[in-house]
């Protein structure tokens, strides 16, 4: 999925459909061809004002792609008070239109991401994201010498309004949030990409913990409120129902252009704790800076917060949820430490050698959180020589 993200989502999300690129107007080019025309908003009939028109050329099916190759070509232009765009010297082919507006259907909200990253190629899952959202997508052609003159509509999408806040009345401000959709075949796909941040919804909750969910397409969702936290996977959460897991979660159903509203989240104050403690070598006792600390529920072992031991050796977790865990502690080890170079005068000349990481045995532990637990000691073991040297 890291691949995923990091080069085919960059390259077809960003510049496929939301038209990351901005670029500047380019004068005409009579070896090229243009692009014009206008973007209303179907729900109304009016102009579609400063909506982003994003051009990207068509991929053909039977093309073979190496890993490397240049981005597709694409082209991007704000629209006029009058709703109209005009786009000089477009390489001659095959293309992709799409109208992007606030309010209205986004593809990083309605495109299922899950689904994408089992395909295996990078071509796989450009057609496919291309399948999911080609009701919304207008193919033409643009030839040299030619303007294409095209009519694009922006579609109202459906919203999530609500509030959040905690069980002694007062506004959670700044909430983040999470949503999953629930897919034609019932399974639960999470809504957006954390594209060039940590959260995949932007919106957060205002000054009166007040929020609105925006371009979503028409279905089922959960919704889930994260606590402030430096990014979406260490955040403590609270859902619909007031659940502190997302499976658990009350769902919401909602029809296109229709806002949902009265989706409110209570944060109940007096049932979130402290987990913390440090992590240690057995041997001798000395902090160890590099595990990879882990709270996992304890009935199905699924992840609820995950953090890295400090240069002390010390961790900590914030708003634990009162209910049953398993501390785990993986990946511990030593640095790679420099043997002492030779004294001057030696007459071993060699350059130092870098003496191998030592690496600690993962560790569990069951926790039973019903208050702030500020003191647990993980304390580790070598791993045993013959399975050091096969990592």
């Amino acid at each position: 999925m890291a691949r995923l993200r990091c080069l085919w989502i960059l390259s077809l999300v960003c510049l496929l459909l939301i038209g990351c690129d901005k670029n500047h107007p380019k004068k005409p080019d009579p070896t090229k061809g243009a692009v014009t025309g206008i973007v209303l908003c179907a729900d109304t009939g009016k102009p579609a004002r400063f909506a982003t028109v994003t051009l990207s050329a068509a991929p053909k099916k039977d093309e073979k792609i190496e890993e490397g190759n240049p981005l597709p070509a694409n082209e991007s232009a704000v629209t006029d008070l009058d709703g109209r765009f005009k786009i000089e010297a477009v390489e001659p082919g095959q293309y992709y239109a799409f109208a992007k507006q606030e309010g209205y259907l986004d593809p990083m909200r309605g495109l299922d991401f899950a689904r994408l990253g089992k395909l295996a190629s990078d071509r796989e899952q450009e057609l496919d994201a291309i399948d999911q959202w080609k009701d919304h997508l207008i193919e033409f052609t643009v030839s040299a010498h030619r303007t294409a003159d095209l009519s694009l509509q922006v579609e109202r999408a459906a919203e999530i309004a609500g509030t959040v806040a905690f069980d002694d009345g007062s506004p959670a401000i700044g909430m983040h949030f999470q949503l999953s959709r629930k897919t034609e075949k019932g399974r639960w796909t999470d809504v957006g990409l954390a594209l060039f941040s940590d959260w995949t919804i932007p919106a957060v909750s205002d000054s009166h913990g007040r929020f609105n969910l925006t371009n979503l397409t028409a279905g089922e969702y959960k919704v889930c409120a994260l606590m402030p936290s430096d990014s979406q996977d260490s955040a403590p959460r609270i859902c619909l129902g007031n659940t502190f897991r997302q499976k658990d979660a009350g769902t919401v159903k909602v029809k296109a252009a229709e806002i949902a509203y009265g989706v409110d989240i209570e944060i109940p104050l007096s049932r979130l704790h402290k987990v913390a403690g440090t992590v240690t070598a057995i041997a001798d006792g000395h902090a160890l800076k590099n595990a990879t600390v882990r709270l996992l529920y304890a009935d199905d072992r699924e992840k609820a917060r995950e953090a890295g031991s400090l240069e002390d050796g010390s961790f900590s977790f914030a708003y634990v949820p009162e209910g049953k865990y398993i501390l785990a502690v993986t990946g511990a080890h030593d640095a790679d430490q420099k043997e002492s170079e030779p004294a001057p005068g030696d007459a071993q000349t060699a350059a130092p050698k870098t003496a191998a990481a030592l690496r600690y045995a993962d560790k569990e532990l069951p926790l039973i959180v019903l208050d702030d637990v500020d003191d647990i000691k993980m304390q580790l073991d070598l791993t045993p020589p013959d399975k050091t040297q096969k990592q």
